[in-house]
């Protein structure tokens, strides 16, 4: 079983759509939306939820009132602020370090579960997908990326799927380690952006680090050709092919609007420049599968 995480140093790149077009173009295969922070996959491939279930993110801390002497110590030892003057914990302030239980002198004070969203394992017109939604303010959206890749393994098996294309999340954060970790390649998505070509490298310098193979598609290329060669150079300094730029093109506001994939808008369209990009997409896609094909297991 292979593999692919897609990411970007920053978001708007243009990730999720290329994410998108490449599920609707393999074969065998299972999706995974490890975007938790801002999930957007099953706008555009409607998934049909099978099974859901809550996710318990960080432990909050909760005052036995009748254990609480009021002494303050809770109080005076919480960083963050999230005990208030009527001995009272606000979960959302909350971080879960528990080191109100170790001072409490009464042990008033304990550690209790709380839903922070929930994982879906569903249905989708081009396969199973494995997807999560983090409630707002949540934390802890690393591990929730880990259970996300971990139901599209069991999907995977069960539906004897032989790739797991992985839509990950924008930065270098925990979410995005989470997701690269342990992928068989990544391919990561920029733009000609002055913040683009610095997010690039900071996600390229960190996927390095992990010593995982890794290619580059730049989107919107002609934006700006200046920057286009810089990022261009910058890969090469450190051995990553760039294996596709794609020009600017509406089609994928189009595409959007119609809640398709790139390839399914094209399908019934008769604009040759929007069939090119299609194509060019395509082929994007064909590097890929080879370059995965190339990877011992």
């Amino acid at each position: 079983m292979k593999q692919l995480t897609v990411i970007s140093g920053k978001g708007g790149t243009g990730k999720t759509t290329l994410t998108a077009a490449f599920a609707s173009l393999a074969k065998n295969v299972v999706i995974a939306d490890c975007d938790v922070d801002a999930a957007d996959m099953h706008l555009i491939l409607k998934p049909r939820v099978l099974e859901k279930e809550d996710y318990c993110g960080l432990e909050v801390a909760r005052i036995d009132p009748d254990l609480c002497i009021e002494c303050g110590k809770c109080r005076e030892f919480c960083r963050y602020g999230a005990i208030d003057d009527n001995f009272e914990v606000d979960p959302y302030g909350c971080e879960g370090c528990a080191v109100c239980t170790i001072i409490c002198p009464k042990g008033a004070v304990s550690m209790e579960k709380r839903v922070s969203g929930q994982v879906f394992s569903s249905e989708t017109r081009f396969g199973p997908m494995a997807h999560a939604r983090l409630g707002v303010g949540e934390e802890a959206s690393g591990k929730l990326v880990s259970v996300v890749r971990s139901n599209a393994k069991k999907l995977a098996e069960q539906y004897h799927k032989d790739l797991i294309v992985i839509d990950g999340p924008p930065g270098t954060g925990c979410s995005a380690i989470s997701a690269i970790t342990g992928a068989d390649l990544v391919l990561v998505v920029s733009e000609p952006t002055v913040s683009g070509v610095h997010d690039l490298k900071r996600v390229l310098e960190l996927i390095v680090h992990f010593m995982i193979p890794t290619v580059v598609c730049i989107n919107k290329y002609d934006i700006n050709e200046e920057n286009t060669q810089l990022i261009e150079n910058f890969c090469a300094k450190l051995g990553i092919s760039v294996i596709g730029k794609l020009p600017y093109n509406d089609v994928v506001t189009k595409a959007m609007l119609q809640e398709k994939t790139l390839i399914e808008s094209v399908k019934s369209s008769e604009c040759l420049n929007e069939s090119e990009f299609a194509d060019q997409i395509c082929q994007i896609w064909t590097r890929v599968e080879k370059i995965l094909m190339s990877i011992q297991d």
